[in-house]
Protein backbone atom coordinates (compact mmCIF):
# COMPACT_ATOMS: atom_id res chain seq x y z
CA UNK A 1 0.00 0.00 0.00
CA UNK A 2 1.32 3.32 -1.22
CA UNK A 3 0.43 6.21 1.78
CA UNK A 4 0.83 9.61 0.71
CA UNK A 5 2.02 10.88 4.17
CA UNK A 6 0.40 14.37 5.80
CA UNK A 7 0.42 15.38 9.29
CA UNK A 8 -1.40 13.65 11.06
CA UNK A 9 -3.83 14.32 14.23
CA UNK A 10 -5.80 11.61 16.33
CA UNK A 11 -9.19 11.52 17.82
CA UNK A 12 -8.46 12.72 22.04
CA UNK A 13 -8.99 9.33 24.03
CA UNK A 14 -10.44 11.49 27.10
CA UNK A 15 -10.20 10.46 30.99
CA UNK A 16 -12.29 11.02 34.25
CA UNK A 17 -10.48 11.38 36.90
CA UNK A 18 -11.71 12.40 40.36
CA UNK A 19 -9.07 15.56 40.70
CA UNK A 20 -10.46 16.40 36.50
CA UNK A 21 -11.67 19.77 35.53
CA UNK A 22 -13.58 21.15 32.41
CA UNK A 23 -10.31 22.74 31.10
CA UNK A 24 -9.66 20.72 28.33
CA UNK A 25 -12.85 21.84 26.95
CA UNK A 26 -12.46 25.54 27.75
CA UNK A 27 -8.75 25.94 26.88
CA UNK A 28 -7.91 23.27 24.34
CA UNK A 29 -11.38 22.46 22.45
CA UNK A 30 -11.80 19.09 23.45
CA UNK A 31 -15.27 17.23 23.72
CA UNK A 32 -14.67 16.99 27.39
CA UNK A 33 -17.29 13.67 28.90
CA UNK A 34 -17.60 14.86 31.92
CA UNK A 35 -17.24 18.10 34.62
CA UNK A 36 -14.27 16.08 35.66
CA UNK A 37 -12.13 15.12 32.63
CA UNK A 38 -8.51 14.86 33.94
CA UNK A 39 -6.94 13.91 30.54
CA UNK A 40 -7.05 13.93 26.72
CA UNK A 41 -4.18 11.05 25.17
CA UNK A 42 -3.19 12.91 21.88
CA UNK A 43 -1.12 9.85 20.73
CA UNK A 44 -0.59 6.50 22.17
CA UNK A 45 -0.48 2.89 21.41
CA UNK A 46 -1.21 1.82 25.55
CA UNK A 47 -2.64 -1.23 24.74
CA UNK A 48 -6.70 -0.42 24.87
CA UNK A 49 -6.02 3.09 24.73
CA UNK A 50 -4.50 3.06 21.06
CA UNK A 51 -4.62 6.40 19.22
CA UNK A 52 -7.05 6.84 15.58
CA UNK A 53 -6.77 9.28 12.97
CA UNK A 54 -9.19 12.07 12.70
CA UNK A 55 -8.28 14.01 9.96
CA UNK A 56 -7.63 13.23 5.96
CA UNK A 57 -7.40 10.29 3.94
CA UNK A 58 -6.13 7.73 6.97
CA UNK A 59 -9.11 8.52 9.02
CA UNK A 60 -10.18 6.05 11.03
CA UNK A 61 -6.70 4.08 11.09
CA UNK A 62 -5.26 3.24 14.55
CA UNK A 63 -1.66 4.16 14.91
CA UNK A 64 -0.78 0.97 14.87
CA UNK A 65 -2.50 0.48 11.83
CA UNK A 66 0.19 2.70 10.35
CA UNK A 67 3.21 1.24 12.19
CA UNK A 68 2.56 -2.25 10.45
CA UNK A 69 1.74 -0.48 6.95
CA UNK A 70 5.13 1.61 6.93
CA UNK A 71 6.90 1.95 10.32
CA UNK A 72 9.56 3.35 8.52
CA UNK A 73 8.34 6.07 6.87
CA UNK A 74 6.26 6.78 10.43
CA UNK A 75 8.90 6.23 12.69
CA UNK A 76 11.91 7.30 10.68
CA UNK A 77 14.78 4.87 9.92
CA UNK A 78 17.08 5.18 13.33
CA UNK A 79 13.51 4.95 15.78
CA UNK A 80 12.39 1.62 14.04
CA UNK A 81 15.93 0.44 13.91
CA UNK A 82 15.98 1.15 18.12
CA UNK A 83 11.91 0.36 18.52
CA UNK A 84 11.07 -1.99 15.52
CA UNK A 85 7.02 -1.34 15.06
CA UNK A 86 6.73 0.43 18.49
CA UNK A 87 5.28 3.78 19.35
CA UNK A 88 7.97 5.00 21.87
CA UNK A 89 6.20 8.15 22.97
CA UNK A 90 2.74 8.92 25.06
CA UNK A 91 1.76 12.78 24.73
CA UNK A 92 -1.46 14.03 27.18
CA UNK A 93 -2.93 17.29 28.02
CA UNK A 94 -3.76 16.94 32.14
CA UNK A 95 -6.21 19.57 33.66
CA UNK A 96 -5.97 19.21 37.54
CA UNK A 97 -8.92 20.69 38.97
CA UNK A 98 -8.12 19.11 42.20
CA UNK A 99 -4.26 17.73 43.46
CA UNK A 100 -3.72 14.76 41.86
CA UNK A 101 -1.98 12.18 43.96
CA UNK A 102 1.61 11.90 45.17
CA UNK A 103 3.01 9.36 42.72
CA UNK A 104 6.17 8.10 40.98
CA UNK A 105 7.49 5.87 38.07
CA UNK A 106 9.33 3.20 38.01
CA UNK A 107 12.74 3.04 35.51
CA UNK A 108 13.42 0.59 32.71
CA UNK A 109 14.70 -2.24 34.69
CA UNK A 110 11.82 -2.66 37.43
CA UNK A 111 9.01 -1.81 34.55
CA UNK A 112 10.21 -4.31 32.52
CA UNK A 113 10.70 -7.06 35.22
CA UNK A 114 7.60 -6.04 37.22
CA UNK A 115 5.04 -4.95 34.28
CA UNK A 116 6.47 -5.81 31.20
CA UNK A 117 6.69 -2.02 30.34
CA UNK A 118 8.90 0.86 29.08
CA UNK A 119 9.66 3.00 32.53
CA UNK A 120 8.33 6.40 32.49
CA UNK A 121 10.36 9.06 32.26
CA UNK A 122 8.35 12.13 31.56
CA UNK A 123 8.24 16.51 30.99
CA UNK A 124 5.67 18.92 32.17
CA UNK A 125 5.06 22.48 30.17
CA UNK A 126 2.53 24.38 32.00
CA UNK A 127 -0.14 25.54 29.82
CA UNK A 128 -2.12 27.60 32.38
CA UNK A 129 -1.41 28.28 35.85
CA UNK A 130 -4.06 29.23 38.48
CA UNK A 131 -2.49 31.91 40.76
CA UNK A 132 -0.16 30.65 43.83
CA UNK A 133 -0.61 27.15 41.76
CA UNK A 134 2.21 24.39 42.70
CA UNK A 135 3.47 21.31 41.90
CA UNK A 136 5.25 19.22 44.43
CA UNK A 137 8.86 17.15 42.80
CA UNK A 138 11.44 15.30 45.03
CA UNK A 139 12.21 15.93 48.86
CA UNK A 140 13.51 19.26 50.26
CA UNK A 141 16.87 17.30 51.52
CA UNK A 142 18.28 14.05 51.13
CA UNK A 143 15.98 11.66 52.65
CA UNK A 144 15.97 7.84 53.11
CA UNK A 145 13.20 4.97 53.00
CA UNK A 146 12.99 4.68 56.99
CA UNK A 147 12.30 8.59 56.97
CA UNK A 148 9.75 8.84 54.19
CA UNK A 149 7.70 5.83 55.44
CA UNK A 150 7.83 7.28 58.89
CA UNK A 151 6.09 10.57 57.49
CA UNK A 152 3.75 8.54 55.43
CA UNK A 153 2.38 6.55 57.97
CA UNK A 154 1.79 10.03 59.86
CA UNK A 155 0.67 12.05 57.30
CA UNK A 156 2.91 14.43 56.98
CA UNK A 157 4.60 13.73 53.60
CA UNK A 158 4.31 17.26 52.65
CA UNK A 159 6.52 18.38 55.03
CA UNK A 160 9.69 16.89 53.56
CA UNK A 161 8.78 17.55 49.77
CA UNK A 162 9.79 20.19 47.60
CA UNK A 163 7.11 22.56 46.76
CA UNK A 164 7.12 24.63 43.55
CA UNK A 165 5.23 27.93 42.18
CA UNK A 166 4.07 27.95 38.70
CA UNK A 167 3.91 29.74 35.76
CA UNK A 168 2.69 29.88 32.37
CA UNK A 169 5.67 28.24 30.23
CA UNK A 170 7.64 26.80 32.86
CA UNK A 171 9.01 23.14 32.15
CA UNK A 172 9.73 20.00 34.21
CA UNK A 173 12.08 17.15 33.30
CA UNK A 174 11.00 14.20 36.08
CA UNK A 175 13.04 11.50 35.89
CA UNK A 176 11.82 7.86 36.55
CA UNK A 177 11.66 7.41 40.66
CA UNK A 178 11.26 11.57 41.06
CA UNK A 179 8.30 11.28 44.00
CA UNK A 180 6.00 14.06 42.43
CA UNK A 181 2.76 15.76 42.16
CA UNK A 182 0.72 18.20 39.91
CA UNK A 183 -1.59 20.41 42.20
CA UNK A 184 -4.97 21.69 41.87
CA UNK A 185 -5.59 24.60 39.64
CA UNK A 186 -2.87 23.70 36.79
CA UNK A 187 -3.26 22.41 32.73
CA UNK A 188 0.03 20.70 31.32
CA UNK A 189 1.12 19.20 28.21
CA UNK A 190 3.16 15.79 29.37
CA UNK A 191 5.41 14.23 26.90
CA UNK A 192 6.73 10.81 28.13
CA UNK A 193 7.80 7.39 27.36
CA UNK A 194 5.37 4.40 26.33
CA UNK A 195 4.02 3.65 29.63
CA UNK A 196 0.99 3.36 32.15
CA UNK A 197 2.77 2.39 35.20
CA UNK A 198 2.52 4.90 38.08
CA UNK A 199 2.96 3.89 41.85
CA UNK A 200 0.53 6.32 43.91
CA UNK A 201 1.66 6.60 47.73
CA UNK A 202 -0.69 9.33 48.82
CA UNK A 203 -3.72 10.55 47.55
CA UNK A 204 -4.92 12.95 50.04
CA UNK A 205 -7.26 10.53 51.75
CA UNK A 206 -10.04 11.21 49.51
CA UNK A 207 -12.76 9.11 48.30
CA UNK A 208 -14.78 8.44 45.34
CA UNK A 209 -18.29 8.64 44.76
CA UNK A 210 -19.24 5.50 46.42
CA UNK A 211 -16.76 6.28 49.48
CA UNK A 212 -13.64 4.46 48.18
CA UNK A 213 -9.98 5.27 48.52
CA UNK A 214 -7.83 4.69 45.19
CA UNK A 215 -5.00 2.07 45.65
CA UNK A 216 -2.05 2.80 46.63
CA UNK A 217 1.12 0.86 46.02
CA UNK A 218 3.52 1.62 49.02
CA UNK A 219 5.56 -1.51 48.78
CA UNK A 220 6.30 -1.21 44.79
CA UNK A 221 7.14 2.39 45.52
CA UNK A 222 9.69 1.77 47.90
CA UNK A 223 12.85 0.61 46.04
CA UNK A 224 11.95 2.77 43.20
CA UNK A 225 11.93 6.16 44.89
CA UNK A 226 14.77 8.06 44.30
CA UNK A 227 15.57 9.94 47.86
CA UNK A 228 18.13 12.42 46.30
CA UNK A 229 16.87 16.12 45.83
CA UNK A 230 15.46 16.75 42.20
CA UNK A 231 16.17 19.39 40.65
CA UNK A 232 13.57 19.32 38.06
CA UNK A 233 12.59 22.86 36.47
CA UNK A 234 14.54 23.84 32.86
CA UNK A 235 15.44 26.79 31.72
CA UNK A 236 15.51 27.63 27.92
CA UNK A 237 15.68 30.39 25.53
CA UNK A 238 12.61 31.93 23.35
CA UNK A 239 14.15 33.10 20.09
CA UNK A 240 11.63 33.40 17.38
CA UNK A 241 11.50 31.05 14.43
CA UNK A 242 13.82 28.89 15.64
CA UNK A 243 13.51 25.69 17.95
CA UNK A 244 15.04 26.57 21.30
CA UNK A 245 15.84 23.09 22.91
CA UNK A 246 14.38 22.51 25.97
CA UNK A 247 15.00 18.88 27.02
CA UNK A 248 17.48 16.88 25.38
CA UNK A 249 17.53 13.14 27.34
CA UNK A 250 17.64 9.47 25.86
CA UNK A 251 14.06 9.09 25.24
CA UNK A 252 13.37 11.88 23.47
CA UNK A 253 14.64 15.59 22.49
CA UNK A 254 11.51 18.47 23.10
CA UNK A 255 12.66 22.18 21.39
CA UNK A 256 10.23 25.29 22.06
CA UNK A 257 9.15 26.80 18.83
CA UNK A 258 7.88 30.56 19.49
CA UNK A 259 6.13 31.08 16.05
CA UNK A 260 5.87 34.09 14.35
CA UNK A 261 5.37 34.70 10.47
CA UNK A 262 6.56 32.14 8.85
CA UNK A 263 9.85 29.20 9.07
CA UNK A 264 10.58 26.36 6.66
CA UNK A 265 12.09 23.31 9.01
CA UNK A 266 14.09 20.17 7.59
CA UNK A 267 14.83 16.62 8.61
CA UNK A 268 16.94 13.97 8.33
CA UNK A 269 14.37 11.28 8.47
CA UNK A 270 15.89 9.92 11.33
CA UNK A 271 12.76 10.29 13.39
CA UNK A 272 9.27 11.31 13.75
CA UNK A 273 8.65 15.04 14.79
CA UNK A 274 5.66 16.22 16.85
CA UNK A 275 4.22 19.34 17.45
CA UNK A 276 1.96 20.52 20.47
CA UNK A 277 0.74 23.71 20.02
CA UNK A 278 0.36 25.24 23.47
CA UNK A 279 -1.15 28.87 22.52
CA UNK A 280 -1.98 30.47 19.05
CA UNK A 281 -2.75 29.32 15.62
CA UNK A 282 -0.94 28.27 12.96
CA UNK A 283 -0.59 26.22 9.77
CA UNK A 284 1.72 23.44 8.20
CA UNK A 285 2.27 23.36 4.64
CA UNK A 286 3.80 19.90 3.27
CA UNK A 287 3.89 19.53 -0.60
CA UNK A 288 1.92 22.74 -1.26
CA UNK A 289 -0.44 21.47 0.69
CA UNK A 290 -1.46 23.78 4.24
CA UNK A 291 -3.31 22.69 6.84
CA UNK A 292 -4.40 24.66 9.92
CA UNK A 293 -4.36 23.94 13.83
CA UNK A 294 -4.60 25.85 17.16
CA UNK A 295 -4.17 25.52 20.64
CA UNK A 296 -4.88 22.10 21.87
CA UNK A 297 -3.51 20.57 18.93
CA UNK A 298 -1.17 17.62 18.56
CA UNK A 299 0.19 16.49 15.48
CA UNK A 300 2.16 13.58 14.36
CA UNK A 301 4.32 14.41 11.28
CA UNK A 302 5.84 11.02 9.51
CA UNK A 303 9.60 10.94 9.26
CA UNK A 304 8.95 10.57 5.92
CA UNK A 305 8.01 14.34 5.62
CA UNK A 306 11.81 15.82 5.59
CA UNK A 307 10.78 19.49 4.89
CA UNK A 308 7.75 21.62 5.93
CA UNK A 309 6.55 25.15 6.28
CA UNK A 310 5.14 26.83 9.38
CA UNK A 311 3.56 30.05 9.25
CA UNK A 312 1.07 31.88 12.02
CA UNK A 313 1.70 32.85 15.50
CA UNK A 314 1.88 30.44 17.76
CA UNK A 315 3.85 28.72 20.90
CA UNK A 316 4.42 24.98 20.11
CA UNK A 317 6.50 22.48 21.55
CA UNK A 318 8.63 20.45 18.95
CA UNK A 319 9.29 16.58 19.72
CA UNK A 320 11.20 13.61 18.33
CA UNK A 321 13.79 10.78 18.99
CA UNK A 322 17.46 11.83 18.37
Amino acid sequence: MTINWYPLVFKPILKDRIWGGAKLSSLLHKDIISETTGESWEISTVPGDVSVVKNGALAGKSLNELLELAPEALLGEKVYSKFGKTFPLLFKFLDAKEDLSIQLHPNDELARKRHNSFGKTEMWYVMQADPDSRIIVGFEETSSPDEYLYHLEHKTLTKILKEIKVAPGDVFFLETGTIHAIGAGIVIAEIQQTSDITYRVYDWDRVDAQGKSRELHIELALDAIDYSVSDAKCKYAQTVNVSNPVIDCPYFTTNFIPLNGQQTFYKNGDSFTVLVCTKGTFSIMVNDVATAFREGDTILIPAVITDFQLSGEASLLEIFIS
